[in-house]
């Protein structure tokens, strides 16, 4: 669905001869092997500096307008240096969500799709149920990890939060909260400081 070699002028340049380390270089003045030093470089060398994101506001109340929880992701991205690649607004319908992912993800220009709304137990919270089919492979722990940092916060009221992520043809995809505090913790917490070896990851091939 998504050509991910198109991304290639956002991702950051992986020469293979760059990840080609001699004995000397694996040695330090004590003679020792720093193979976890090694590791730690290999296990990062397909990390990608520059992503495109789309994000997605799911309400039928609010408008792009007004919209503090979308303001706060976009805000994150861009700081992070990122790219914003589209802001989009849908109603709460399973169709419309899953629709509006689905094409997102389809697009060569976004490598993250972060939706925020629908994540709790109301009958018209449908992003989960929307989104779910679109995964190939869940992240389990990026909900487990959010609900943890929130119980903080919010104490014993994280059991109605269904913030989920997975990947869809090495696109990740995030569902967050509606609220402002909650998408910047899932957001700046969570999300920023590990999508980058994801997506690489996940476009390996």
């Amino acid at each position: 669905m998504v050509d991910l070699q198109s991304r290639d002028t956002r991702r950051a340049s992986t020469d293979d001869e760059d990840e080609e380390v001699g004995d000397e270089s694996n040695t330090g003045k004590d003679g020792n092997h720093h193979d976890d030093q090694r590791h730690e470089h290999d296990h990062h060398a397909h990390d990608v500096d520059e992503l495109g994101f789309g994000v997605v506001t799911v309400s039928s109340s609010r408008s792009l307008d007004e919209d503090p929880a979308g303001d706060a992701i976009a805000e994150l991205v861009e700081s992070e240096g990122h790219d914003l690649v589209t802001r989009e607004l849908v109603a709460d319908d399973y169709d419309s969500v899953q629709k509006t992912v689905d094409n997102l993800v389809g697009r060569k220009d976004v490598d993250v799709v972060v939706t925020t709304g629908g994540t709790g137990v109301t009958p018209d919270d449908v992003t989960v149920e929307a989104v779910t089919p679109l995964l190939e492979k869940e992240l389990p722990g990026f909900g487990e990890l959010f609900r943890t940092l929130s119980y903080d916060e919010i104490g014993t009221k994280v059991v109605g939060t269904r913030t989920t992520a997975g990947v869809v043809d090495g696109v990740i995809v995030c569902c967050l909260p509606g609220s402002e505090n909650a998408v910047r913790l899932g957001t700046d917490e969570i999300l920023l400081p590990e999508v980058g070896h994801l997506v690489g990851l996940s476009g390996r091939e």
